[in-house]
């Protein structure tokens, strides 16, 4: 069996994305609506099939597009961003995927990208390209009668307000919450305009139809937009007329800690509903705390999110600030070759500094391990244990630890 993996031309997006629909067990029809929104949208240099030459059958998808991502104080780097990775059932095993992300991961160190990122379907699978898992989420699910908030409950105390606007509205004063709140949240993404479109119903497509959503905007005393929520509800009654309504967080963002506040409690006072689901939240959220009885949020999801794969390791490294001073070097390896090497790092609290160096390594770590790191959430001295990670200096896997980590954990609030 002959495959032939290259970048698509348009009039293979039917077949492309119908391989999609295949490898994420979606069943519906390709149309043609999907086919014109795909080709706005999709840059064709950037996206790979494999075909089998018998059939001319899509058989393996492969796509990225340009990111921003926010780094611990608040550096935005350009990232490659992995997404619709399938390969079909029918020729798994056949070195697919492997040909496609070798492709890409070249193609993205030559456009001069310093990270790759994805969000891994299943967990064993792209340690052995390079990437980490750099960031985790947590998803919980409130008891509302058990939370002890009023259920009289009607506005904020702080002077602010909420107000229930159409998805309009959502669109205007969104973005810019948005962008405030991925300023100062590392592992945060960029939002683009069509994000913005699919998430309020203007743009939608077949394989993940819209439901229609409840939105709701928090305004500070002084009027300004610090929150938005978007949120689903459910319509669920027992035989005896008792409401055991959930309402589905979709979207909750807010860059003050009065915006959270009033948001969730806002959502816990809905009539009829007993349960709040929260979505993905970082997984050191405020939530459970905001509320009188913590115990009332109980943690329902615990898991990896975000991984990235480091191209250009002076760069990602000098990029980032640190939580405490001090000076690394790094062996680095990479079986691909595109960012091993070793590497001087001198960390402070503003700017950093990060170089080829020929002097001896404190630590060898892969390029992977690297990559958990980078965001601030994993732990040198547990991959250390694991075998992750090999300390040549002793102390280094302390000041690894004590660098690297930050105050608060990455969290990056979207899909792609």
């Amino acid at each position: 069996m002959s495959i032939d993996v290259r970048t698509i031309a348009e009039s293979e997006l039917p077949s492309w994305l119908g391989a999609v629909a295949t490898g994420f067990l979606t069943a519906t029809p390709v149309t043609e609506s999907d086919i014109v929104q795909r080709a706005a949208y999709t840059d064709l240099t950037r996206t790979q099939g494999a075909f089998d030459t018998d059939t001319g059958r899509c058989v393996g998808t492969f796509r990225s597009f340009a990111q921003q991502i926010t780094v611990p104080g608040g550096a935005q780097l350009p990232a490659s961003a992995v997404s619709n990775v399938t390969v079909s059932p029918t020729h798994r095993r056949r070195g697919l995927l492997g040909r496609m992300m070798r492709a890409e991961l070249s193609a993205a160190k030559e456009r001069g990208d310093v990270l790759s990122t994805l969000i891994a379907a299943e967990y064993p699978i792209y340690g052995r390209y390079g990437y980490g898992p750099a960031t985790a989420v947590s998803e919980w699910e409130i008891d509302v009668p058990r939370t002890g908030l009023d259920p009289r409950w009607a506005a904020p105390a702080d002077g602010g307000r909420i107000d229930l606007v159409d998805a309009a509205e959502m669109r205007r004063v969104g973005p810019a919450v948005h962008e405030r709140l991925r300023a100062a949240t590392h592992g945060a993404i960029d939002r683009p305009e069509r994000w913005w479109n699919l998430a309020t119903g203007l743009e939608e497509i077949s394989v993940r139809p819209y439901k229609p959503r409840f939105f709701a905007v928090y305004r500070s005393a002084a009027g300004e937009v610090e929150g938005v929520v978007s949120y689903l509800a459910d319509d669920h009654w027992t035989d005896a007329k008792v409401p055991l309504n959930t309402v589905e967080v979709k979207d909750l963002i807010a860059t003050t800690v009065a915006a959270q506040r009033a948001l969730w409690h806002y959502l816990c006072s809905i009539d009829w509903v007993m349960k709040v689901r929260t979505g993905y939240r970082a997984p050191d959220d405020l939530v459970p705390l905001l509320l009188p009885d913590p115990r009332s949020a109980r943690l329902v999801t615990d898991a990896d999110y975000l991984w990235v794969r480091l191209l250009d390791v002076a760069a990602a490294l000098g990029a980032r600030t640190y939580a405490v001073p001090g000076s690394l070097v790094l062996e680095v390896t990479d079986p691909a070759g595109l960012a091993g090497g070793r590497f001087r790092l001198v960390a402070g609290t503003g700017a950093a500094a990060c170089a080829p160096t020929t002097e001896p390594a404190d630590l060898r770590l892969d390029v992977a391990r690297l990559g958990s790191l980078y965001l601030g959430d994993g732990s040198a001295v547990r991959w250390a244990a694991l075998g992750g990670i090999e300390e040549l200096r002793p102390g280094a896997l302390a000041l690894a630890d004590a660098v690297f980590r930050t105050a608060r954990r990455p969290w990056c609030p979207d899909v792609f």
